[in-house]
């Protein structure tokens, strides 16, 4: 003990802590020679990463674009006005949205005849697409495809299209074109070295666009000599006699043909790593050493403080909501906020999650409850286990497009027309004798599925016996808002009435289609229903209290 004591004479504390703080110090010294060795190779393996990761970065902003134009074509191919060649109508309401963001919409027939071009008015001579290539590609790939870039016919500028293959009248394929100098605008250098430029390539090799030290004008080829080793998802290349010190970075777009390319020198780049690397080296030994003297002072302090968070951490674990204490560390009651309002928030989403458990449960026994009602009654009337397997598939996709429908729409109703939309685009061979007219509304999320079900059973019931089965048959469907007498509330008369059909005969046995339109409707409406069998043709008519169907 004695030989200890010698060896570590009588002393202050700063007097060890200096002591201390040398100690660590040589050999961090001794570190710093040999790192600032390393520090070159290291920061280039850095570089290539960044490199990499910024290319990627860019990528991702074109396929965004290139993403949001195919969902736009996907959204325009549902058009109505397309289905009946209504081409003036939907080139007012397509130029209209979409000029903003300097996008046009194409229509090209099979032979690559263009059927409207919103670059220029309706009604304007229109020749063939100047980019055929793409659009067969597509029609024959039978996916969305960016084509290459290429001088427009009708702009007279460097252009890219996106096309989509349709098959809706005489329209085969739905083009949204751009300018190059257009997209150019997301091709951006911030945040690159300085002298470094960044471009994409379309498949053929040629520049969509670029921005930087070193722009390339639209529709330039790419260096041929470096191109044919861009072969991975993304990588990087570099070559002391292609591109002396130089670096390339590179990125394939997800789900597309073209690449995002940035270069640039590589001095540029280290500059400034090196530099910044070195004073943090510097700087971090005096801080360190300013730590080390300030350790003691603070050491019992901080102890506290970090005793009393874990204290609240424990506490929030246990599922407390804890209040915020208040240190003398500014850093530390922020943590503090921050653990308490962490306490609050997971006290409020336990509660959300609850409450969702709960409306999904709710929503998940009505769905089974009908579905077991619907397959009861089906059971009662059908002599086959054939025919009560297709009456149950046929009745079920009618009550999923109804679900599918509301869950797109988040559960909070949808709007009377989409509802018959979706029910009627099952039986795409009638829509064409279908007549629909009344002022469209937001249905509440029951209304949806029990509209949805009388309608679907309408249909399904005129495509088997009634005016959809014959070519010359003719349904119309109308709604009105009336007032009648000894009722104060709206009332809302939907009517479902055939003509040219074969002849109508009551029949002699009330089958599950009968039960659904007339009295599942009227008891989910809080309605009357009449269903006349008419030789002419049938005739459904439901008069209901508006605010059971309209959502406030």
């Amino acid at each position: 003990m004695k030989r200890s004591f010698r060896f570590f004479p009588k002393a202050s504390i700063g007097t060890y802590l200096i002591a201390m703080a040398v100690a660590v110090a040589l050999p961090i010294f001794a570190l710093v020679a040999l790192l600032l060795g390393q520090l070159e190779d290291n920061q280039r393996s850095i570089l290539k990463r960044e490199t990499a990761q910024d290319a990627t970065a860019l990528a991702r902003s074109i396929d965004r674009q290139l993403q949001d134009m195919a969902t736009t074509l996907r959204l325009l191919s549902t058009s109505p006005e397309l289905e009946h060649d209504d081409f003036a109508s939907f080139h007012q309401r397509t130029e209209t949205a979409m000029r903003a963001d300097t996008l046009y919409v194409l229509a090209a027939d099979a032979t690559g005849q263009l059927l409207l071009n919103t670059r220029v008015d309706y009604g304007t001579p229109l020749g063939k697409t100047a980019n055929f290539s793409s659009v067969e590609s597509v029609m024959k790939s039978g996916r969305i495809e960016a084509s290459d870039v290429f001088v427009g016919r009708t702009s007279g500028e460097w252009v890219y299209n996106v096309a989509m293959p349709v098959k809706i009248g005489r329209v085969a394929a739905l083009i949204i074109t751009q300018n190059a100098k257009d997209l150019a605008r997301i091709v951006s250098t911030e945040g690159l070295p300085a002298d470094w430029s960044a471009a994409v390539v379309d498949q053929s090799g040629h520049v969509v666009a670029s921005a930087g030290a070193t722009s390339l004008a639209f529709g330039k080829p790419f260096d041929p000599r470096i191109l044919p080793s861009l072969v991975n998802s993304s990588g990087v290349y570099e070559d002391a006699e292609v591109m002396p010190h130089a670096l390339l970075g590179y990125a394939q777009l997800p789900g597309w043909s073209w690449k995002a390319v940035i270069w640039g020198p590589v001095a540029t780049a280290q500059a400034s790593i090196l530099t910044t690397w070195r004073f943090l080296i510097i700087g971090g030994i005096a801080l360190m050493l300013v730590a080390i003297l300030a350790a003691y002072a603070v050491a019992r302090q901080v102890r506290g403080t970090i005793r009393a968070i874990a204290g609240m951490a424990n506490r929030m674990g246990e599922g407390h909501i804890v209040a915020p204490i208040e240190t003398s560390v500014i850093e530390a009651n922020q943590v503090a906020v921050a653990l308490s309002n962490a306490s609050f928030d997971r006290s409020q989403t336990e509660d959300r999650l609850h409450f969702v458990q709960n409306e999904l449960v709710h929503r998940t026994k009505n769905l089974l409850a009908l579905a077991q009602a619907m397959m009861r009654q089906i059971a009662r009337r059908t002599s086959s286990v054939e025919e009560f397997q297709a009456a149950v598939a046929d009745r079920l996709d009618g009550l999923a497009r109804s679900i599918q429908l509301l869950t797109s729409e988040q559960w909070a109703g949808a709007s009377l027309r989409r509802v018959i939309d979706i029910h009627l685009d099952a039986f795409p061979q009638a829509l064409q004798q279908i007549e629909i007219s009344g002022t469209d509304f937001i249905l509440k999320p029951e209304a949806v599925q029990n509209l949805g079900l009388t309608l679907h059973e309408l249909a399904t019931n005129s495509i088997k016996y009634g005016a959809l089965s014959v070519p010359q048959g003719r349904v119309r469907l109308y709604w009105q808002g009336i007032q009648e007498d000894g009722h104060a509330e709206e009332m809302l008369r939907f009517v479902w009435e055939e003509k040219n059909g074969p002849p109508v005969t009551t029949p002699e046995r009330t089958g599950f289609g009968t039960t659904v339109i007339k009295n599942h409707a009227a008891a989910a409406f809080s309605g009357t229903v009449t269903v006349d069998f008419r030789p002419g043709g049938l005739r459904w008519e439901l008069t209901a209290p508006r605010r059971v169907l309209e959502r406030g």
